[in-house]
């Protein structure tokens, strides 16, 4: 079509080319600037081409499915983390397990992919409500949670926390068997407290029960949760508080400082008797080893008494005039051995009779006891 305004372009002979005065010479071959509507009119062609009934119609739309397809097919490829485990569904069926890293599944809506975290540490706290601000950190209480009545029919205020995770082997089991696990945890965490709290005296929970208490909770949620199928793994049951009620708690201080001080002299008392009967037993026996010595140390004396005697005795009938007079000189040099003497003599030509001796031993003495 040329652009000329009297051989009647689409305006009509008598409607001039809203452009102006288009280009001489007609065509595209005129060496001027190519026609514009043939180039609107060349690409509504190429168009037809892909278009139903064109040339290329079916093919064109074949290629675009493919790729369509490709992609939806490509979308299924997902990443899982080393802290996650894949669980696979296929129209909302649970159909296998995967490990972190790259793997693959039907793409939405026919698959999807849930997975959740397997090494968090969640805690769970019963009794109480931990808060944080940015002023000051604490926490609060809730008495219908933590009030408990124990064996002996009392009351026992208890704040604990329950430390958990999901059993990695049991993945499927949290994701699909409880609802609303946490929720559930927490109700089994105090269920299982009030069991065993219901079981044990309030003085040994106070004092020396804690420890057992924990352990007998962990294992008792433990089989409570296993038998529910919850894929859950108890790490730590862990008391924050063990008081008597807040309206009873003076009184039973003074109970347990009371006790205290019984047991302390309780303590002492068997540590005294522990020193002191140790003791006389130990003097006991001392006394009597030395009754026993004292007893064979007499008897072998008098034995020996007794045999000297006999021996004595046998040598007296064989000679008695010597031996009575050996026996007497024996018996006198005993007895005047330590005593001042004077001799006597009976047969003297003294008319006193008494002989004149020099005491030798006197002088002996003195050198000694001028010194």
């Amino acid at each position: 079509m040329n652009w000329n305004n009297q051989g009647g372009g689409p305006w009509g002979p008598k409607r001039p080319n809203p452009w102006g005065q288009g280009p001489q010479g007609g065509g595209s071959g005129g060496g001027g600037a190519p026609d514009f509507e043939d180039l609107i009119r060349k690409g509504q062609d190429r168009l037809k081409s892909f278009a139903p009934g064109g040339q290329f119609g079916g093919r064109g739309i074949g290629l675009i499915g493919l790729g369509a397809v490709a992609l939806w097919l490509a979308s299924g490829l997902y990443t899982v983390r080393p802290d996650e485990v894949g669980l696979n569904l296929i129209f909302g069926r649970y159909v296998g397990t995967t490990q972190p890293g790259l793997n693959y599944n039907l793409p939405y809506p026919i698959g999807s992919v849930v997975r959740p975290s397997v090494t968090t540490v969640n805690t769970t706290e019963v009794g109480f409500r931990s808060s944080e601000t940015r002023a000051r950190t604490g926490q609060r209480d809730l008495n219908e949670e933590s009030l408990m009545l124990t064996g002996d029919e009392n009351i026992v205020d208890i704040d604990f926390a329950v430390q958990w995770q999901v059993n990695p082997a049991r993945a499927a089991d949290y994701v699909f068997n409880i609802q609303e696990p946490e929720t559930s945890i927490k109700a089994v965490a105090e269920s299982a407290m009030r069991e065993i709290i219901g079981k044990r005296n309030i003085q040994a929970i106070l004092t020396t029960e804690r420890g057992p208490v924990e352990g007998d909770v962990k294992q008792l949620m433990q089989d409570v949760l296993d038998s529910y199928g919850a894929g859950v793994v108890i790490r730590l049951v862990q008391l924050q508080k063990v008081d008597p009620p807040a309206q009873v708690i003076d009184a039973f201080r003074d109970v347990q400082a009371a006790r205290q001080d019984q047991d302390r002299a309780r303590n002492e008392a068997e540590t005294y008797a522990s020193k002191v009967v140790p003791e006389a037993r130990g003097e006991a026996a001392r006394i009597q080893q030395e009754a026993e010595a004292y007893r064979e140390r007499v008897i072998a004396e008098a034995s020996g008494q007794a045999s000297r005697f006999d021996q004595i005795y046998a040598e007296y009938k064989k000679a008695p005039e010597v031996t009575r007079e050996r026996m007497y000189l024996e018996t006198m040099e005993r007895v005047l051995a330590g005593a001042e003497k004077t001799v006597i003599d009976q047969n003297g030509s003294s008319q006193q009779g008494v002989v004149p001796y020099l005491p030798l031993g006197d002088f002996q003495k003195k050198p000694g006891a001028t010194k």
